[in-house]
């Protein structure tokens, strides 16, 4: 269901899910609204939440023209949530922001001017990571200037929140048990080959304890299944998940150490 339709051209859409993020998502929306590139719109698709989350969607956008919302009739999960805002989206260039993340201010001016110039039609940035108390952790995931699709097999180093990708290119994202983003930007390499990342941490994500990735066991699981969804046999499924884990262990540590009981990571 559609709350407001506003006519305009952006360049860039978009997109933000949420359910129950009445804690944060203000904090969210308000980077988006800071960025130093202007000609955006933010898509905010509530998913049934029963907080605060769809009266600030409703502020947020009598404030800002650029922001449209939408209200699913009945949750639909994240996967299906960002998928209604690809569907809504106008721009040229697609992004994406989860609710409890944040946007440093130059992100959108910052990225789009280095996908110009590396002609890229998919990019990620590094990120930065912070606790439910807003309080910042050292550790710094670091984009690399190209990742292949075979690179990209072994680990996933692109944060949802960080990506802007061509919309044309831009599949819906898989339902279910899996790591909906990591199938995503898999379908996108194995056609066009690599994506660009730019080496600063213009994303800070937001660590936390109910994250669908926090416990391990879960999460392998949907790592496996990503890799059965690009059509990879069990027996090899099996074994890049395990190559998986193994060089995922430096940065669970560091975050699990940082975290405490807080956060999980994805």
């Amino acid at each position: 269901m559609i709350l407001n339709n506003k006519k305009n051209n952006p360049t860039v859409s978009i997109i933000m899910p949420a359910f129950n993020a009445g804690k944060t998502i203000k904090a969210s929306i308000d980077s988006v609204v800071a960025q130093t590139y202007c000609n955006w719109e933010l898509i905010v698709i509530d998913d049934g939440s029963q907080d605060t989350t769809l009266q600030i969607i409703k502020d947020a956008a009598d404030g800002d023209s650029r922001i449209c919302v939408e209200v699913n009739e009945h949750n639909m999960g994240v996967a299906s949530t960002r998928n209604v805002g690809i569907a809504r989206a106008k721009g040229m260039w697609i992004a994406f922001l989860d609710a409890d993340d944040l946007w440093i201010n130059d992100k959108l001016s910052k990225q789009l001017r280095f996908m110009k110039h590396h002609d890229a039609l998919i990019s990620y940035t590094s990120t930065a990571y912070i606790n439910e108390k807003g309080e910042a952790s050292g550790y710094i995931l670091e984009a690399k200037l190209r990742i292949s699709y075979k690179e990209l097999l072994w680990r996933n180093l692109m944060s949802c929140s960080s990506v802007i990708v061509r919309r044309d290119i831009m599949p819906f994202f898989t339902q279910g048990e899996v790591h909906e983003d990591y199938v995503a930007w898999l379908t996108i390499l194995r056609k066009v080959g690599h994506a660009y990342g730019l080496n600063e941490p213009l994303l800070t994500y937001r660590i936390a304890a109910n994250s669908k990735s926090h416990k391990r066991l879960r999460s392998a699981r949907m790592i496996f299944n990503a890799y059965k969804q690009v059509e990879y046999g069990w027996i090899s499924a099996l074994f890049m998940t395990m190559r998986y884990v193994v060089h995922s262990v430096p940065k669970r540590l560091y975050i699990r150490y940082f975290a405490a009981d807080e956060g999980g990571m994805n």
